[in-house]
């Protein structure tokens, strides 16, 4: 028996509204940024699920493919709540080995958990514990295997509300059913590129050498998953994040330059702040703005590494002096991205374009936000915009309400 178990909450948005709010329950639900047409979900609930809606799903598609579907505006601060239940009840039950996503977690079997009988028991118990510690609208897919990989392939497999099992002897015709796209890692250019080496099925995948994935994939990530379609463990080395960045839908209101520039100026204050809480130095700034009419523009620009919102604000300026100016144009999202990040210990300033002052009063400002609220003190320029910027969410990363409100 494998001592991984991976834990995922199913349609964790959606149903955590539904939890909240009786009168949704059962009925086909889309969590949306904010209450426009031209927005798009960023959850449904299982009952939208069966009709395709998804992830992504334009709301004007979602009504198409589900004239019943209930759209709610999104509410961060609260996902966030309840994940932090999530995990505590979790840990009361079992090791966390990981806390991968808002709604998944890597967990460790205990040791007593010898084999399938006592597993499924187990599972079926935390469940149970689960549903009564966070909420009995709640519904949880978990996944068993040799390794995380296949834990994780396994909890997709018994969506939604499921318990699968993969044991060393199930392996690997029990993955021949599924598609290439279905493992993590396989997307439409991966994909592609397998099926230009002659693979085409799963069955062909687990029986290729471990040579021609290596050669596939183009380095190690080929020979890990060689050994995971196997039940092996193998463990990639830790990753380092590469960017911060916030983006944000705009209101109807704010659709205009004035509007976008005062969010794009409240998102980098906001990654500014972030980037000072991680003690981390960047030298790269993007700016993107979404049109409806339009093909998304972007630009980026590099400086000397700094932390400083006084400086990473005038790179904004010179960012935003090079947007498209055509008449007609009308913007519906904007962002942010720092990136060429680096921890403050493998950096020494720049004694040119280093300002002590600046410095501090930017770490004083922060401290005035913890203390007393975001928006408490910020730059002139995201003003018009701070109740249009709340905390957004992301599956991969969970928000911090400190910096993040």
């Amino acid at each position: 028996m494998g001592p991984d178990l991976i834990l995922d909450l199913d349609s964790f948005f959606a149903s955590v509204e539904q939890q909240l709010d009786p009168r949704l329950r059962g009925r086909p639900v889309g969590v949306v940024p904010v209450k426009s047409e031209s927005t798009s979900c960023i959850a449904a609930s299982k009952e939208a699920r069966r009709f395709g809606v998804k992830t992504g799903t334009r709301v004007r598609d979602a009504r198409q493919l589900c004239p019943d579907i209930v759209f709610v505006e999104s509410r961060p601060r609260l996902y966030t709540e309840y994940h932090q239940r999530f995990v505590t009840a979790l840990e009361s039950r079992i090791q966390v080995a990981e806390v991968m996503s808002i709604d998944e977690a890597w967990c460790l079997l205990p040791k007593s958990v010898t084999n399938r009988t006592l597993a499924e028991s187990f599972a079926r118990s935390l469940k149970a514990t689960l549903t009564s510690q966070v909420g009995d609208w709640l519904t949880y897919s978990i996944g068993i295997a040799p390794n995380r990989f296949l834990a994780k392939l396994a909890s997709d497999m018994g969506k939604p509300d499921g318990l699968f099992m993969i044991e060393q002897a199930d392996l690997p015709h029990c993955l021949h059913k599924l598609k290439l796209r279905d493992f993590c890692g396989i997307g439409q250019k991966m994909e592609t590129r397998l099926i230009s080496h002659g693979i085409r099925t799963v069955a062909q995948l687990t029986s290729a050498t471990r040579e021609t994935l290596h050669h596939v994939w183009g380095g190690i990530g080929g020979v890990h998953l060689w050994h995971w379609l196997r039940g092996e463990v193998t463990e990639l080395p830790p990753t380092q994040r590469r960017v911060i960045g916030h983006s944000h839908v705009l209101p109807t209101r704010l659709r205009n330059d004035l509007g976008t520039h005062a969010v794009g100026c409240r998102l980098l204050q906001k990654a500014a702040m972030r980037l000072r809480k991680m003690d981390h130095f960047t030298c790269r700034l993007e700016l993107f703005i979404k049109y409806t009419n339009s093909p998304t523009w972007s630009s980026d620009i590099s400086f000397c590494d700094t932390q400083d919102t006084f400086r990473l604000l005038e790179a904004f300026e010179v960012l935003w002096d090079r947007r498209p100016r055509r008449p007609g144009l009308e913007p519906k999202a904007t962002g942010v991205n720092l990136s060429g990040l680096a921890p403050a210990t493998k950096v020494t300033p720049s004694l040119l374009d280093f300002d002590k002052r600046q410095q501090q009063l930017c770490g004083l400002m922060d401290a005035i936000n913890k203390r007393y609220g975001q928006n408490t003190v910020c730059f002139g320029g995201a003003l018009g915009a701070l109740e249009y910027t709340p905390m957004r969410i992301a599956f991969t990363r969970i928000p911090d309400p400190e910096t993040e409100s």
